[in-house]
C-alpha cells in the first residue's frame, strides 16, 4: 500500500491539474481525482510502464470526466426529455442572434483566423489536426487561434460600440 501512496502524492496534483482544464471546476476536479486513483488501484495490474506513470494517470482521469459528462447528459434529459419546454422563444431566438452575430464576424477574419476558428470550433479538431492541415505545427495551431479569439474580441467589442 505504501507504493500506491507514493504514486498518489507524486501525481494526484499533476491529475488534479489536468481535470481542472478539462472541467474548470475545482469541486469537480477534486471528486475526478479521487475519482481516477480508484480506478487507477483497481486496474494497477493493467498499467505495463510503456507510458509514463503520468500518462496514464491522465488518460484514467479523461476517462472518468467523459463518463461523468455521459452520465450527467442521461441524468438531464431524463429530467428534461424536450429541453424545448424548458426554453423560451426569446431565449432562443437571443442565442440564434448571438451566433449568427459570432459567425459574421468569423466570416469577416482574415485567414488563416477564420479557417483556424471554423476547424477547431465547427470541426472539432485537435491543435494537431489543425497544424497538420495547415501544414505548420501544433503550437502554430495554438498560437494562431489564441489571435483568432484575441480579434474576435476586438471586432466583438467595436461592433457593440457602432
Amino acid at each position: 500500500m505504501g507504493e500506491l501512496d507514493e504514486i498518489y502524492y507524486k501525481y494526484a496534483d499533476d491529475v488534479f491539474k489536468y481535470l481542472m482544464c478539462l472541467c474548470h471546476n475545482a469541486d469537480l476536479a477534486e471528486e475526478l481525482t479521487q475519482e481516477t486513483f480508484f480506478q487507477a488501484v483497481k486496474s494497477i495490474d493493467r498499467y505495463n510502464g510503456e507510458c509514463k506513470m503520468s500518462v496514464w494517470l491522465c488518460q484514467i482521469a479523461k476517462h472518468s470526466y467523459y463518463k461523468y459528462l455521459e452520465k450527467n447528459k442521461r441524468q438531464r434529459n431524463e429530467i428534461f426529455p424536450d429541453d424545448s419546454l424548458h426554453t423560451s422563444p426569446e431565449a432562443e431566438f437571443i442565442h440564434s442572434e448571438d451566433k449568427i452575430a459570432l459567425y459574421r464576424i468569423i466570416h469577416l477574419l482574415e485567414e488563416p483566423y477564420k479557417e483556424v476558428l471554423l476547424l477547431r470550433i465547427l470541426g472539432g479538431l485537435s491543435f494537431k489536426e489543425i497544424g497538420e492541415i495547415q501544414l505548420k505545427n501544433e503550437n502554430w495551431a495554438r498560437v494562431t487561434f489564441y489571435r483568432a479569439k484575441m480579434k474576435l474580441k476586438e471586432r466583438g467589442k467595436m461592433g457593440n460600440e457602432q
